[in-house]
């Protein structure tokens, strides 16, 4: 399990280091770092470190002296460094010396820059705000190499990812000491992040993910004593005369998650078994037999008979996740989840989010998804190539999802039915959507590469649709049961 630490932590953290350490001890150490994995993203780019280029991109503050101290480490390597100072009066003084002691050159942003091999992204740390200023977006907006950013992209807000203007965009990204919410949240900013221990005593984070090893343990298979009913039985509402589509993938995807049993009820019931023959299906909603979660909402619609679908369901005893169209019924009444004893789950993306609250997200995601949960006593899955879970006590799950090949129409019913189905088997509903969209991501990476685990870099990638990720999820799983994600795999892998 990954944690992500805010600004203010890390800060909290850091201070008893700066107090016991001798003075920039700690920056050196961040630097070390950095120059470590600079010196590997130079021999995988142009085979060799001596004699490469790199050139420093250097604001005011701490990560300009960390990106300073790195550049004359790599120095000392055989590498030219050039430094572009933006703020020359506010240098960090100990690092700009131990950068011109090395050998390195300095310039102003005026300056021809060539073309380095690489560049450092050192204009400003966890305490920035805001977009780069005018004169660092035009310096930045010159660079044609790839950039390997300090700590976080300058110009990405370190808490919630958001980007509000003129931001970088890195190639990869040297967190020190802890990883920060931009790292999740802001992800496509980041590139490839690479954490880089300098001794940091952190405590449980606000922010957690999980890895490959926490989904394929938590993943429901048959033991030796069960059967079909004791692995979970899930009941889907999904589809319409209008959509059947929602039927199938919601229900196609319950059946492919776990071993147990799928109870489907709507009107769609000849196209569900055509798909899934093992799915018992009833056009009668009284009929479906009884269940240990639901899953409803799914192209299903808003009339009057969904609507005392929903509320029938919402009356019972049992977790209930709640998608698409049901979420635009409960946006109508929301009592009708606020006073619940069972566990219910909400799986919005941005545009449900603002029917059920009256306005978007915004920028602080986290923020907005705990306050949602909270107010209206849910679980909440947040959807998004950072997809955000909340539990109404305020813990948070993210799953970054490392691309967006599952922004594709019917990707959401797929969703649906593998939380609900990992609900049934008895996990609590804040892991459930957090196993399972870990498992529906990895299994879109893979639809868009045709398989197979090689997804460094977007190589040999095609747009997919929810029928190829629903036909990935079965390795999806299978890989992620084997405990290590092609997606977590070092970049030399």
């Amino acid at each position: 399990m990954r944690g992500y630490y805010t600004a203010d932590e890390v800060r909290a953290a850091e201070a008893p280091l700066l107090a016991s350490l001798p003075d920039g001890a700690l920056m050196k150490r961040a630097a070390h770092g950095l120059a470590t994995v600079m010196a590997a993203e130079l021999r995988a780019r142009t085979g060799g470190v001596a004699g490469r280029t790199i050139t420093v991109l250097m604001g005011s503050g701490d990560n300009g002296g960390d990106a300073l101290w790195a550049a004359s480490m790599l120095r000392r390597r055989g590498v030219a460094t050039t430094a572009v100072l933006l703020k020359p009066e506010k240098a960090h003084e100990a690092g700009l010396a131990a950068f011109t002691a090395a050998g390195g050159r300095v310039a102003v942003p005026s300056d021809d820059l060539g073309l380095p091999d690489l560049v450092i992204d050192g204009i400003v740390g966890i305490s920035g705000r805001g977009s780069l200023r005018p004169d660092a977006a035009d310096l930045v907006d010159r660079i044609e190499a790839p950039i390997v950013s300090a700590d976080l992209p300058s110009g990405v807000d370190p808490d919630t990812g958001a980007v509000d203007g003129p931001a970088v965009r890195a190639a990869v990204t040297v967190a020190f000491g802890a990883l920060k919410p931009v790292h999740a949240l802001g992800a496509a900013h980041c590139g490839r992040v690479e954490l880089v221990d300098i001794g940091l005593l952190l405590g449980e984070a606000g922010i957690t993910a999980l890895d490959a090893a926490d989904v394929g343990a938590a993943w429901p298979v048959p033991g030796a004593d069960d059967d079909k009913y004791s692995q979970g039985v899930v009941g889907v509402v999904a589809g319409s005369d209008g959509y059947p589509g929602a039927g199938v993938l919601c229900t196609g995807a319950a059946v492919t998650a776990t071993s147990g049993l799928v109870r489907y009820a709507g009107p769609c019931t000849n196209e569900v078994l055509a798909h899934s023959p093992e799915v018992i299906a009833t056009a009668d909603l009284a009929k479906a037999g009884r269940v240990q979660s639901w899953v409803v909402g799914p192209g299903m619609g808003t009339d009057d008979a969904a609507r005392r679908t929903l509320r029938r369901l919402l009356d019972s005893d049992v977790p209930v996740l709640v998608d698409a169209d049901g979420l635009t019924l409960l946006a109508e009444d929301p009592d009708l989840v606020r006073s619940r004893t069972a566990a219910t789950l909400l799986t919005p993306h941005a545009g449900e989010f603002a029917r059920l609250t009256g306005k978007d997200p915004g920028p602080d995601r986290v923020a907005s998804a705990r306050s949602l949960a909270a107010d209206w006593n849910v679980h909440l899955l947040l959807k998004g190539r950072a997809t955000v879970i909340a539990e109404p006590g305020g813990r948070i799950f993210v799953n970054e999802a490392g691309g967006s090949w599952s922004a594709t129409a019917g990707a959401g019913d797929v969703l649906a039915g593998i939380v609900g189905s990992l609900m049934a088997a008895g996990i609590a509903p804040a892991r459930a959507a957090a196993v399972g969209a870990r498992a529906h991501s990895l299994a879109a990476n893979l639809a868009a590469r045709g398989g197979g685990a090689d997804l460094s870099a977007g190589r040999g990638t095609a747009p997919i649709s929810a029928g190829t990720l629903l036909a990935h999820l079965r390795e999806s799983i299978r890989v992620l049961r084997a405990g290590v994600s092609p997606e977590e795999m070092p970049a030399s892998s």
